[in-house]
């Protein structure tokens, strides 16, 4: 299955104009009045002395903060119902990120699904930078860590990114900085056209974007505040997932089955 070469874009950094298609006259607020309805979807596993950095930031327009919790034993359910009063709260049926981001997504109610991560490192308040394309016509507008500079990542991080990012821009003609950051935005109708998910529980960024470009969906990068992770201490192996996201880009690439990647129907 080919890939069209114009799936994958960015956008130029903090304070320079949207593409065309996402410019407008009108300002910020007015933009965000007329949002869809929205769901900002956190995953969480022990993230309690975090959680202050993420849910009270989280834009007024938003609908539906959902948190999708893997069992923590730290008080993280209990401190986010403090800082968050109305949060929905789910436990997730399996075990890690992959699963719970899976399950957040399909309990979802929001037309936009938003996606930031529990430990700190995502901003809310870029929220409206993801949302307004979605708006303008994209499928799907993810963030990156890197487009804007290299501070505060650890030298192996950066080369993993690096290989990473360019094995996915040689395979499928993007030009995309970042293909691991938790900062996604998309709308809910997309799981209706496009199979994101892997029998096998791998289900990280690097295949759902996989998976929205073999689709050819409109796909656009856009630059995210970073900040790093509070404590700076990832429960993900940096040398695993970067050797499991090179493999899942190579094979989803040259998968020929129809069936692994859209839906029957």
């Amino acid at each position: 299955m080919s890939v069209k070469k114009a799936s994958g874009e960015k956008l130029p950094p903090p304070g320079s104009s949207l593409p065309e298609a996402a410019s407008t006259s009108q300002s910020a607020a007015q933009r965000e009045q007329k949002w869809p309805t929205v769901t900002a979807l956190i995953c969480s596993l022990n993230e309690a002395p975090n959680l202050s950095l993420v849910l009270p930031q989280i834009p007024s327009q938003v609908n539906e903060v959902l948190l999708v919790d893997g069992h923590s034993t730290d008080g993280t359910v209990e401190v986010a119902k403090g800082l968050r009063p109305g949060i929905r709260v789910l436990y997730q049926p399996g075990r890690g990120k992959g699963d719970a981001l899976r399950y957040g997504i399909e309990q979802a109610t929001g037309e936009i699904i938003v996606t930031l991560d529990a430990d700190g490192e995502t901003d809310p308040q870029d929220m409206p930078r993801f949302i307004e394309p979605l708006l303008a016509g994209y499928d799907f507008v993810k963030g990156s860590r890197f487009a804007t500079g290299w501070k505060e990542k650890p030298p192996h991080r950066l080369l993993g990114n690096f290989v990473i990012a360019n094995t996915c821009n040689i395979l499928y003609g993007t030009k995309f900085t970042d293909l691991c950051s938790g900062y996604n935005a998309f709308w809910k109708s997309v799981t209706d056209r496009v199979y994101l998910w892997d029998d096998d529980g791998w289900n990280f960024e690097p295949l759902m974007i996989a998976r929205a470009l073999r689709a050819g969906l409109k796909v656009l990068e856009v630059p995210q505040t970073y900040r790093g992770r509070s404590g700076d201490v990832s429960k993900l192996s940096s040398w695993g997932q970067g050797f499991m996201s090179m493999r899942v880009l190579l094979r989803e690439r040259f998968r020929s089955a129809a069936k692994h990647t859209l839906k029957d129907g």
